[in-house]
């Protein structure tokens, strides 16, 4: 079981707060959507999370020992990060660029194992890249190239998938299939934590759901319990229904708040 828990983390710039003493608590089966208008400090906590940014205040720890005293290597091992807006620098073959999510199970030198190429072919299917594995990375389109760093996080088997907006450029389809992995992730025993702008996918697919508004969290909880019109009012200022339930629920947005 892994357990991930943030205590009053504060990360400040320029004399502002860009978290505010968020903390929480969060174990494997939970699938959380974090949401928030933009500039509300998502990104940064999920790289503070994730291991990339230190916190000017407070500590993350992960099954209770602190983030800080992690090696590289056994955190690469127990959690993986998908950055947003993901950038091939080198025009290598897509299934190297997956089999990178590797590199933490790898020997120093050589080629890939021959007992990991299974797996390999596998995470490519899984995100429907059989056609581009052997394409440049540097010539996938935005949405191509999202579900490649998708698979080269998966690949590994996380205990942990931190993923910042991981559906933005998909088109529907593969915004839907990427919800509904990250669901089933979560449903084999997995922790996702996952940026979110749409929140139709989000209140079909997370379990939880985390709100940030101007660097604090506002609410965290059940999906079905805390995600309300009230809620979308005070993080969006945006009026909005909510309807539907479980796999059918859609979040409709109406107009800004305190407008006719």
């Amino acid at each position: 079981m892994s357990r991930l828990a943030a205590q009053a983390l504060g990360v400040r710039r320029s004399g502002r707060a860009i978290l505010d003493a968020v903390s929480f608590d969060l174990e494997d089966g939970a699938f959380v959507a974090l949401v928030g208008a933009n500039g509300a400090g998502k990104s940064t906590l999920l790289s503070v999370l994730a291991g990339l940014m230190k916190p000017d205040a407070g500590e993350v720890r992960i099954d209770g020992a602190p983030l800080a005293g992690i090696g590289r290597r056994e955190l690469a091992q127990r959690r993986a990060y998908l950055p947003q807006n993901p950038r091939a620098e080198w025009p290598i073959a897509v299934e190297r660029v997956i089999a990178l999510g590797l590199t933490p199970y790898l020997p120093a030198f050589g080629d890939l194992p021959g007992g990991l190429e299974p797996r390999l072919t596998q995470a490519i299917e899984a995100c429907d890249l059989t056609a581009h594995r052997l394409q440049p990375a540097t010539t996938l389109s935005g949405g191509e190239l999202a579900r490649a760093m998708l698979a080269r996080a998966l690949i590994g088997d996380p205990q942990i998938l931190i993923a910042d907006e991981p559906t933005a450029g998909l088109d529907p389809r593969h915004a839907l299939d990427t919800m509904g992995r990250l669901q089933s992730l979560a449903r084999r025993g997995k922790l996702v934590i996952a940026a979110a702008h749409d929140l139709t996918l989000a209140a079909r697919h997370a379990t939880h759901v985390m709100a940030l508004k101007e660097g604090r969290l506002v609410a965290f909880g059940a999906t079905a319990e805390i995600l309300s019109p009230e809620l979308l009012r005070q993080v969006f200022d945006v009026e909005a229904h909510i309807v539907g339930v479980g796999g059918e629920i859609l979040v409709d947005y109406l107009r800004p708040a305190g407008r006719p």
